[in-house]
């Protein structure tokens, strides 16, 4: 399970280089680097399963997130390639994206009035942590030959 991510997300236009040089190494590159530890394992043992976190912001254009979804669409192609490699069974994928989630992943967002706005989602309708850890199990759980690619999760009432 691959679950590091940071989100400096604000405006494009305050023109956070550093913030998104920070994301890209986090939230694409530490996935790269997961693969590439964890892939010669899963072929040694015969079996693997890569289970992702992406994010529902990168299931479409969202405000002052473009960066953040941007890595996060890569992680998900990273995803979809690494399971089109890998049809002799071996190894299984899964990218699950989740939406608001009561974490604390609104402190590495430096942009106050952006991270008042997120923290105020979550307070209002953030899911549980392990609501999230359910829909894993259930992929995780599934027949050796079956894969669960792909999951959304998030609240009812979150646009």
């Amino acid at each position: 399970m691959s679950n590091a991510g940071i989100s400096k997300i604000g405006p494009m236009a305050d023109l956070d280089v550093e913030g998104w040089s920070a994301m890209i190494d986090v939230n694409l590159k530490g996935v790269l680097h997961g693969i590439a530890a964890a892939l010669p394992v899963f072929r040694r043992q015969g079996n693997g399963h890569f289970v992702t976190t992406v994010s529902t912001a990168g299931l479409g254009v969202v405000h002052n997130m473009a960066v953040y979804a941007a890595t996060k669409n890569a992680v998900r192609t990273l995803l979809e390639g690494l399971r089109q490699e890998s049809t002799d069974g071996v190894v299984r994928t899964t990218a699950v994206s989740p939406g608001f989630v009561n974490t604390e992943l609104d402190s590495s967002i430096e942009n106050a009035t952006v991270r008042e706005e997120i923290r105020r989602s979550m307070d209002a309708f953030g899911m549980p942590p392990e609501a999230v850890a359910e829909a894993i199990a259930f992929a995780v759980d599934q027949p050796s030959g079956v894969e669960i690619g792909e999951i959304t999760v998030r609240p009812t009432v979150q646009s």
